[in-house]
């Protein structure tokens, strides 16, 4: 389980045979549980300078693959004592998305994401996402797309001011909606009669 808060931003050395090898000055343990842009992954080795991990198959077919290089984002598993200032995020990415526009706005910066119907689905307005291991908060949803928007300290201390119009980001969504989602689909397959604002009541219970 992650925050998705990240400690630092790490260095691919390279990647081969489905092994990521990252340059970092946090010092993991063999097993330790690492996500890197957002996707849980595992330590298999330490190295003089930082550590490596493995990419499964089926981890790299559901991930943006071709960000895993030059620099990522990581963040170490939490503890059972950790402060949660993000979010509680799996490290299970559910899909890709597609920046769309990039706009500056005062004093922040507003991304439209594009994702896909069953992404977009799991969202809720002001409910909790994460980007590439970043959490952040939904500001607003539409038929394809998705904005949020990203504070001056998030935006220079993450990879985020290096992000252009084209990129793919690994997106999760919240495991609170998640799980209530698949709950009522179990309930009641035959009927889609529960709207986002009986769930969102459910989730504001929490």
């Amino acid at each position: 389980m992650f925050s998705g808060l990240i400690r630092e931003i790490a260095k691919v050395k390279k990647i081969q045979n489905n092994i990521l090898c990252l340059q970092s000055t946090y010092k993991p343990e063999i097993g330790d549980s690492i996500a890197v842009n957002g996707a849980c992954l595992t330590v298999i080795k330490i190295t003089k300078n930082g550590f490596e991990v493995e990419l499964s198959k089926h981890t790299q077919q559901y991930i943006a693959i071709e960000n895993y290089q030059n620099l990522v984002h990581i963040e170490p598993a939490l503890l059972a004592n950790s402060r949660l200032d993000g979010h509680f995020v799996q490290g299970h990415i559910d899909g890709i998305g597609l920046i769309k526009t990039i706009s500056p706005n005062y004093n922040q910066t507003d991304f439209i994401i594009q994702a896909n119907k069953e992404i977009l689905n799991l969202i809720i307005p002001q409910g909790s996402i994460t980007i590439d291991g970043i959490s952040l908060t939904v500001s607003d949803i539409s038929a394809q797309n998705f904005k949020v928007t990203v504070i001056p300290y998030t935006f220079q201390h993450t990879l985020f001011h290096t992000y252009v119009s084209g990129r793919r980001v690994n997106i999760e969504t919240d495991i609170l909606v998640r799980s209530i989602a698949h709950l009522l689909k179990k309930r009641d397959k035959t009927s889609n009669s529960h709207s986002w604002d009986e769930i969102n009541s459910i989730l504001l219970s929490y």
